[in-house]
């Protein structure tokens, strides 16, 4: 598995090896003896998630203030850009944001340390996204930012107005936004 930093240092993309042939392929998608060895983290899985979602739709910016989850997201259907913002205050990249597109072609997985808010938008006509999280889902802990906020500045690779959840719509931007410490 072939790990790249991003220009934040805690923020990784990992790239398996993939083995394919006339048949098909095959990859292993995870592994926590390698992902520990390659990642320098010893992190435990907790829960796996399964969306599908439409082109267009963007799902984010989320992050649990308690209960904070690190994600490792992958594509396995489709192709999304995905994006973490450092939402620790006393962090030097806080409001920084990094990106990368995920796809079933390119089989790259995201590693998001908890402390950072999360979002991904659906490139493709639909996109199945697959992650394991750190914790568990905690809806009462759950605090979004707006997908748009000037303030990040994100560049979500995607032309025109994305479809949004009615939560996702009530995102704040960064500056009113509870954060970590």
């Amino acid at each position: 598995m072939k790990v790249t930093q991003t220009a934040i240092p805690e923020v990784l993309v990992l790239e398996p090896k993939v083995f394919g042939d006339s048949r098909g392929f095959f990859l292993e998608s995870f592994n926590a003896r390698t992902f520990r060895e390659v990642t320098g983290l010893d992190v435990d899985f907790v829960q796996d998630n399964h969306s599908r979602s439409g082109r267009g739709v963007l799902r984010g910016l989320h992050y649990q203030l308690q209960q904070p989850q690190g994600k490792l997201v992958r594509v396995v259907r489709g192709a999304v850009y995905d994006v973490a913002v450092d939402v620790r205050r006393n962090s030097p990249t806080f409001g920084k944001w990094v990106g990368a597109e995920l796809s079933e072609d390119n089989n790259c997985q995201f590693w998001v340390p908890p402390g950072f808010a999360h979002g991904f938008v659906v490139l493709s006509e639909s996109a199945d996204f697959l992650y394991k999280t750190t914790d568990y889902y905690a809806p009462q802990h759950e605090r979004c930012i707006m997908w748009n906020d000037p303030a990040i500045g994100i560049d979500w690779h995607f032309d025109g107005e994305p479809l949004l959840s009615a939560k996702d719509k009530e995102g704040k931007p960064l500056a009113a936004a509870e954060v970590f410490d």
